[in-house]
């Protein structure tokens, strides 16, 4: 799978999901991206990850890149919409289907066990009685290793905690893990800047951008912005946006 736009040295990255309102810790996540990729002379840009639209609030995507634009965060080149690239990621399934890497599957999640481990029940074929409803890559038993430049040296032996994973989800949807790893390599994305919660995710990125053949970026994952509640601050918890607050108030939080 050969895809990229021009070339950059160092290209670093702030993508957003549009659930709601850009909040002080996604601020500070575009800031630690946008400073990262700056100090070492690179491009910053941003990806608008709008590919669940049961979760998305209308007019999200437009309100976070205006409030980034008020703390002067734009992309060096056009912003990236996930929502358009569907056919790059149905060709990133196909490609590792062809390759044997990827499956069908027909279990739902009340078939996982108590773990949430998938068990490889459709590795090999479908199971008895059961129609294709997602689509898995394949793990191996052979550990993800990457050094992290913030949190240091990292290693998960998916096989053992996730199994096969869904890149291809039931509701017909492309999975975020797919999604994301296909276009930090159609972005040419060097560095990846985000918070520490985002960590579980990586090893998983990094076996699909191995299973395609791409390169993998470098991580940096900083800690996350809590709230009095001890609670990460989150769209899904309604934490108050930046928008709410005066511009030269809105970091000193």
């Amino acid at each position: 799978m050969q895809e990229s736009q021009s070339p950059k040295a160092i290209v670093g990255r702030f993508a957003p999901s549009p659930t709601g309102e850009l909040h002080f810790g996604s601020l500070i996540a575009a800031v630690a991206s946008y400073l990262q990729a700056k100090t070492a002379g690179g491009h910053w840009l941003i990806r608008i990850e709008d590919i669940d639209p049961p979760r998305e609030v209308p007019g999200s995507a437009e309100r976070i890149l205006e409030d980034l634009r008020a703390f002067g965060l734009q992309s060096d080149l056009p912003v990236v919409y996930q929502s358009q690239r569907t056919d790059a990621y149905r060709s990133a399934v196909a490609q590792l289907i062809e390759q044997g890497l990827a499956f069908n599957c027909g279990c739902s999640r009340a078939d996982l066990p108590a773990t949430g481990i998938y068990p490889g029940t459709c590795r090999n074929g479908l199971a008895a009685g059961k129609t294709a409803r997602s689509i898995r890559l394949k793990t191996t038993g052979e550990p993800i290793r990457f050094i992290d430049l913030i949190q240091g040296p990292q290693q998960e032996n998916l096989a053992e905690t996730v199994g096969d994973f869904v890149i291809w989800r039931a509701d017909g949807l492309p999975a975020y893990q797919l999604a994301t790893a296909v276009d930090d390599a159609f972005q040419q994305v060097s560095e990846v800047t985000r918070g520490a919660d985002l960590l579980n995710s990586t090893a998983r990125q990094i076996h699909v951008l191995n299973s395609l053949g791409l390169p993998a970026p470098e991580y940096a994952h900083h800690p996350v912005v809590c709230g009095k509640d001890g609670r990460k601050l989150s769209k899904r918890q309604q934490s108050d946006p930046v928008s709410a607050l005066p511009r030269d108030q809105a970091l000193k939080r």
